[in-house]
């Protein structure tokens, strides 16, 4: 299915730093974005990593077999096009840039030396100071000709200072050099983005760093900011994150910055005053068909990894309080993580751990609520998947998301924030409900689902891509 102009025209890509093989929910919801874009808008995206991972040929060819990359879109590593690519243009300033080689530099025995592989091929070699600290990173060709050296020791070796990168041709010989490895990054945008307009898609924190720097004429730039732009859980007037002050000290860097909740956008707004280039757009999702709405009232289930940040063990003691007092509640927690043999220690009496499972999303249709308890969301696609399936969602109040999705009361509920007596007491209330009124909030949460749905969240994109392209030609033509 296609919907007609969803995206404006022009070659959409979707940057973000690496792409793990244990990936987390920012890539998969940038994932998941850019197949619907492929499927609904009708339009190619090229997924750009810029980290040194070797490993990209076979995690691609996995991504494809589980369905993660579709046809129409494309996996794209700066090293491994710069490798197979020549970068034309600019010049190699070896006066302000140095070109010093690991073959050149005389052994230190303070320093390590370590290598990336790629099978037998040596793709880079990584000289680090005794504190483990990176003084430079030379990479390689898969003929082992030298592409690229980078060197932050320049000024004086061992100690950070005097930053150098210079790109060599086919023989090894300089041919373009930089004072900023972010520098590298633009020049490969500039190739990528030259044969007419282009939306680039932010996702990554460590990319936006300087992606915000990025200015052309022909792209449009846009960041999705994907979890709390604040320190703790105090708002809207908190301090910024530090990974976050320089997007949001210079939001104006960016065409648009999206943001996954009206409530973050407003907090933005306390904190830093109106900007004309932010977007409200939530993470959307491939929604089941209409569930039944008959289940067993007390069968509750979380999904989460087994992490501080979580608070698993919230749930797990607000399910036993419920039963304490009588109530006929159960909870199956689907995750795995470091907190793993703690909550299994506090694990038992009507609460079950059942691991990590690829499938624990479908164990949604068969639940009854579903409990969320995190310090803090960006935007919680689970509860987005339970509200689909009928089950209806029991969360911490906490900035970001939960708020922008429950209606308390009408489709979910909403508990203050830390308050594990309170998620207790809305266990009871919920399953205490007569079954017409859990099935009327079933019915209501399934609905409620739709504004989340591919078509939907692809139609925003492309009206915000569209006004983001409307106010850079303002800009330009000012």
């Amino acid at each position: 299915m296609h919907i007609t102009a969803t995206l404006p025209p022009g070659r959409q890509f979707a940057l973000t730093w690496a792409i793990e093989d244990s990936w987390g929910g920012m890539t998969s919801a940038m994932l998941h974005r850019s197949r619907a874009f492929v499927r609904l808008g009708g339009q190619p995206v090229t997924v750009l990593t810029f980290d040194p991972d070797p490993g990209y040929p076979e995690r691609e060819a996995r991504l494809r077999a589980a369905g993660d990359l579709i046809e129409g879109m494309r996996l794209l590593n700066i090293w491994d096009w710069l490798r197979q690519n020549a970068l034309p243009g600019g010049s190699a300033r070896l006066d302000r840039h140095p070109f010093t080689p690991l073959s050149e530099l005389p052994p230190d025995p303070s320093e390590r030396i370590t290598e990336r592989r790629r099978g037998d091929l040596v793709l880079s070699r990584v000289r680090s100071g005794a504190d483990g600290g990176i003084l430079q990173t030379d990479h390689f060709r898969e003929d082992g000709s030298l592409l690229l050296s980078e060197r932050r020791d320049g000024k004086e070796r061992g100690t950070q200072g005097g930053k150098s990168v210079v790109l060599c041709d086919g023989d090894g010989r300089p041919v373009r050099s930089w004072g900023r490895i972010a520098h590298l990054y633009h020049a490969w945008l500039d190739r990528l983005t030259a044969s007419g307009p282009a939306f680039l898609v932010v996702d990554s924190k460590t990319v936006a760093q300087w992606a915000l720097e990025y200015r052309r004429p022909r792209a449009v730039t846009m960041h999705v900011v994907h979890a709390s732009h604040l320190v703790g859980t105090r708002r809207p007037h908190a301090p910024l994150r530090e990974s976050r002050r320089k997007v949001f000290e210079n939001l104006g860097g960016f065409d648009a910055v999206v943001l996954l909740t009206r409530r973050q956008r407003d907090d933005v707004v306390a904190l830093l005053g109106r900007r004309r280039t932010l977007e409200v757009i939530a993470n959307s999702r491939d929604l089941p068909p209409s569930p039944s709405l008959e289940r067993r009232a007390g069968a509750g289930i979380m999904l989460a990894s087994l992490t501080p940040r979580k608070r698993v063990g919230h749930a797990i003691r607000a399910v036993h309080a419920a039963r304490a007092r009588g109530a006929d509640v159960e909870l199956d927690v689907w995750g795995d993580g470091e907190e793993r043999d703690a909550l299994a220690g506090l694990a038992g009496d009507g609460v079950r751990l059942r691991g990590h499972s690829a499938d624990a999303a479908t164990r949604l249709a068969e639940a009854s609520f579903l409990l969320s308890a995190s310090t803090s969301e960006g935007f919680p696609l689970v509860l987005v998947e339970a509200l689909a399936a009928g089950c209806v969602p029991i969360a911490y109040d906490v900035p970001y998301g939960p708020a922008d999705v429950i209606r308390d009361g009408v489709n979910g509920f909403l508990v203050p924030a830390g308050d594990e007596e309170a998620l207790s007491a809305a266990v009871e209330r919920f399953v205490a409900l007569p079954e017409r009124d859990r099935a009327r909030m079933r019915a209501a949460a399934v609905s409620s689902a739709q504004r989340f749905t591919d078509e939907a969240v692809t139609r925003e994109w492309g009206r915000a891509m569209r006004r983001a392209h409307r106010r850079k030609r303002l800009r330009l033509a000012r």
